[in-house]
């Protein structure tokens, strides 16, 4: 089960950014690009030649198939709809961690080893805010970690049953909130970035990837695809539960769940507005914040 699983997640997993833009379209009284739009673009960049520049090495070339091989990996170690995952283990949380931040790394050296100050730009950016949303990641793992005695995603959220939602432990609201905000920051979504401008004093994570092209760009549209999926699982398998159901119905409530949440997405982007660049500091330190006082709770 857990295999169908992960192939499902793998032919999904792009039509969530359609259902994100679909959601923003509607707000803004327009038609909008197709629901399966990233399945062209997917199709459309693995039919073109690879252009590569001569200052570029051997570790752009590497960055975007690292990346995309730590996203599908993730996929191995984290439960879908609450249920167990293809190679649960004990310490599988921190091996989790680990992925994103090494996806992260490499696509930072990506960036640089392109020798453009402009990408140069958005690698110093990416690794400034990683600090906090990654000290904010491990932090929430944590609080979950001393509410559950588990340190494996699948035990996790086990753990977190109906019946832990009985008396609603407080540090789980707040750990759901600092998913969120990280889940924004992660994926370089408004209010932390938009994923359509190329405004250099706003870009982020797309001024990373401004070089690349090809096979290589849809490493990397495809990985950040999985990368929203799986982040939005994490949320989803802590706030929604499955009593007393079959499994076919908790993967249909589950799917239906990451629809819904990638409608909300989509709302959010479309009624406020993006951060200054500065702003986005105490956004990450929210994140942050939130995650510690989670911890805290524990202790009360």
């Amino acid at each position: 089960m857990a295999i169908f699983h992960l192939f499902l997640v793998l032919i999904l997993a792009p039509i969530i950014p359609g259902i994100i833009n679909k959601t923003k379209a509607f707000f803004a009284g327009k038609k909008g690009p197709p629901l399966l739009q990233l399945y062209f673009d997917l199709f459309k960049l693995i039919n073109k030649d690879f252009v590569y520049s001569k200052t570029t090495g051997i570790l752009f070339r590497i960055g975007p198939i690292v990346n995309l091989s730590c996203m599908i990996l993730a996929l191995w170690i984290v439960p879908f709809a609450s249920q167990r995952a293809i190679i649960p283990f004990f310490g599988d949380l921190i091996l989790f961690i680990a992925l994103f931040a090494l996806a992260r790394v490499f696509m930072i050296l990506a960036a640089m080893d392109t020798g453009s100050s402009f990408e140069g730009m958005g690698a110093s950016r990416e690794g400034q805010f990683a600090i906090l949303v990654e000290s904010a990641f491990f932090l929430s793992f944590a609080s979950l970690l001393f509410l559950t005695k588990q340190l494996s995603l699948t035990n996790i959220f086990f753990q977190l049953t109906f019946t832990n939602w009985s008396h609603i432990d407080p540090s789980i609201i707040l750990v759901a909130i600092s998913f969120f905000l990280i889940f924004l920051l992660e994926n370089s979504r408004i209010p932390v970035d938009d994923p359509n401008t190329h405004l250099e004093l706003t870009m982020i994570h797309e001024v990373m990837v401004l070089d690349h092209s090809s096979l290589d760009l849809a490493y990397i549209f495809y990985a950040s695809s999985l990368k929203l999926w799986i982040l939005g699982t994490l949320i989803i398998n802590l706030l929604v539960t499955y009593p007393g159901v079959h499994l076919w119905v908790k993967d249909l409530l589950f799917l239906m769940s990451m629809g819904l949440f990638a409608v909300l997405i989509g709302v959010i982007e479309s009624i406020i507005a993006r951060l200054r660049i500065l702003k986005i500091f105490d956004f990450a330190m929210a994140a942050l914040a939130f995650a510690i006082f989670a911890i805290i709770l524990q202790f009360r």
